[in-house]
């Protein structure tokens, strides 16, 4: 298989052109905000290299906007929106794809947990809370489903189920991990991917929100599906100092990538445009 580029951090970039995203909504608030520059941010990756846009629906939720004051409908308009600014991205690039992004439950807490997978829910509640978004992205018009950043062991079963549920739905999963064994909660990662082994429409499984130090040790770990892997930039955040320290390189960023041994490649928070396109001309 040849390898596929995916896009970088959509975050990183919106914040680099001005966005303000200090919001539990995060980069989801300029859906209702200002939707022209969740689209510019897509062509930029399309400009740099990326094959696959993914969409500004991480954060985005039924109860997440409704808890902003929002009507159902108009929410579930919004979370239709994310998919169309990356289709028009797309069209307007020429060529690509669409990769509806499905975060946690632990992205519409706003609390961290998607770094713990320490959740209120258990795996029904879990299936309950995922299925009405599930339901309107898969609708949507994208290619694929990019289920991300899943922390949870009982996550990852809810979400099994409904891919289950869903057999003309394509999807790669990905988890966050905490080291080179482990996703977040401290379920071994092989264990946790085998949840998808039997899924035919589960394109690849992976790792992303990640150290990009623990990827060679993670794809290595996944053997049944191709490997997805798009980790953070390598900064680790200060919280008492509030801010990213340290320097993530984009050419090193690149060439550590060309190594990983995953078939589907990008980036992840803190990855910019230029981190995609030094992927691109290490891999090619």
């Amino acid at each position: 298989m040849e390898t596929l580029v995916l896009d970088g951090g959509l975050a990183t970039h919106l914040e680099t052109l001005g966005a303000d995203l200090g919001d539990e909504l995060w980069s989801a608030r300029l859906l209702l905000e200002d939707p022209a520059l969740i689209r510019r941010v897509h062509a930029d990756y399309f400009a740099a290299g990326a094959e696959v846009a993914t969409t500004a629906s991480y954060q985005a939720s039924l109860p997440g906007f409704m808890r902003r004051g929002l009507s159902v409908a108009e929410a579930e308009r919004l979370i239709r929106l994310s998919v169309e600014l990356a289709r028009q991205a797309r069209d307007e690039h020429g060529s690509g794809l669409v990769a509806a992004s499905v975060g946690p439950y632990g992205a519409y807490l706003a609390d961290g947990s998607e770094y713990t997978g320490a959740y209120d829910l258990d795996e029904d509640g879990l299936l309950a809370w995922h299925r009405p978004r599930w339901e309107i992205l898969a609708g949507a018009g994208a290619d694929l489903l990019a289920v991300e950043t899943i922390p949870s062991y009982p996550e990852a079963r809810a979400l099994a189920r409904l891919l289950a549920d869903s057999p003309g739905v394509r999807a790669w999963v990905s988890f966050s991990c905490r080291d080179d064994e482990h996703i977040n909660d401290g379920t071994p990662l092989a264990e946790a991917a085998k949840l998808f082994d039997g899924l035919p429409q589960v394109v690849a499984v992976g790792v992303n929100c990640t150290a990009p130090r623990f990827v060679p040790g993670l794809v290595a770990r996944l053997h049944a599906k191709p490997a997805v892997a798009y980790p953070n930039s390598g900064e680790t955040w200060n919280a008492t100092l509030r801010r990213w320290v340290g320097l993530a390189d984009p050419v090193e960023y690149g060439q550590a990538a060309a190594t990983w041994g995953a078939e589907l490649v990008g980036g992840c928070c803190r990855t910019t445009p230029e981190h995609i396109r030094q992927i691109r001309l290490h891999l090619t």
